[in-house]
């Protein structure tokens, strides 16, 4: 499975409340189950009117029909080439 980060412009979503991010999350988990292990959704950086999302997918492709399936946009879709933390200096 390959990283992917997708920038999602959703105007206003810095502004939704606990409830309604959850609302977001399984409507996201139902989309995911549709795709029958063809990709993971990590986590979401939430910011004024985007999201940053991390997924693992098997293609790109896959994380475009995840976007269609769940109607959040993929803005702009882009495979990470590596990663690097504050341990990457120590190795």
């Amino acid at each position: 499975m390959k990283r992917y980060v997708i920038e999602r412009d959703i105007p206003g979503v810095g502004g939704l409340n606990r409830d309604q991010l959850k609302d977001v999350a399984r409507t996201s988990n139902a989309a995911l189950a549709k795709l029958e292990g063809r990709a993971q959704w990590l986590q979401s950086y939430v910011v004024d009117d985007k999201t940053f999302c991390v997924y693992l997918a098997e293609n790109e492709d896959a994380v475009r029909e995840h976007a269609k399936l769940s109607g959040f946009p993929a803005t702009k879709i882009t495979e990470v080439r590596s990663v690097v933390e504050p341990m990457t200096a120590n190795s």
